[in-house]
């Protein structure tokens, strides 16, 4: 079953994005603040594939809902809905856990196809777990089963998209991916969104993998190109 929590407080746009899921075979829970929003999913015990979000709303903001769920769920996709346009509110999003954002007004196909491309991807990653044997490259172990990535034999706490990039990353050592690649590997074909978003999750990867983010030594960039991992013993 496609399980989807929805947070909107105008019950106007809550009520559309309700009955446009539905009709896509969501079973969807809604609820129209932050607070019912992670009281529900303690309720259900994070049962949820899919979290969408507005970002503005009285009370416990859509930010600070995304924070609190990204922090018990590193698996679950987070979507945030926002009428602001400014790029860095949407890089403040996918910076502390989001998937992916869209932008006030949508169409019902586009928010569809955003969850849609969501849910392929949690439920991949999922499946990929209980086939795929453990990678390694110099310091660092990605553990499909476990869902996991360890330098040095240290967690390191990723999302369920830095998992994914570092997935594609470790399967393709030493070679230069182009943006639009990586774009269609993670988000899917037929993504809506802005390219940009690759550069801000590289950049939130790197963060937590560097030793010195403003001076990557594993993931390279390559100007007017993309990226390529590079394996160092």
């Amino acid at each position: 079953m496609k399980k989807i929590l929805v947070c909107e407080d105008e019950d106007v746009i809550r009520d559309f994005v309700v009955i446009n899921l539905q009709r896509s075979g969501y079973i969807v829970t809604d609820v129209s603040c932050g607070e019912d929003a992670l009281r529900v999913f303690e309720e259900q015990n994070g049962d949820f594939d899919i979290a969408l979000l507005d970002i503005m709303m009285p009370g416990i903001d859509g930010f600070t809902v995304c924070k609190k769920l990204r922090e018990k769920s590193a698996t679950m996709g987070i979507i945030m809905l926002s009428a602001k346009t400014q790029e860095m509110d949407k890089v403040g999003a996918l910076m502390i856990g989001a998937d992916d954002y869209v932008t006030k007004p949508f169409s019902p196909s586009e928010l569809v196809a955003r969850v849609d491309a969501i849910y392929r991807r949690v439920t991949m990653v999922n499946n990929r777990q209980k086939e795929i044997s453990p990678i390694k490259s110099g310091p660092f172990l990605l553990s499909p089963k476990s869902r996991t990535l360890t330098k040095n034999g240290i967690l390191v706490d990723l999302t369920q998209v830095e998992y994914q990039i570092m997935d594609l990353f470790l399967k393709n050592k030493n070679v230069a991916l182009e943006r639009s690649r990586i774009l269609e590997e993670i988000w899917g074909d037929n993504y809506y969104g802005d390219i940009k978003i690759v550069d801000v999750n590289i950049r939130r990867l790197r963060m937590k993998i560097e030793d010195e983010p403003s001076s990557p030594k594993y993931i390279q960039t390559i100007w007017g190109f993309g990226y390529k991992w590079q394996e160092v013993d």
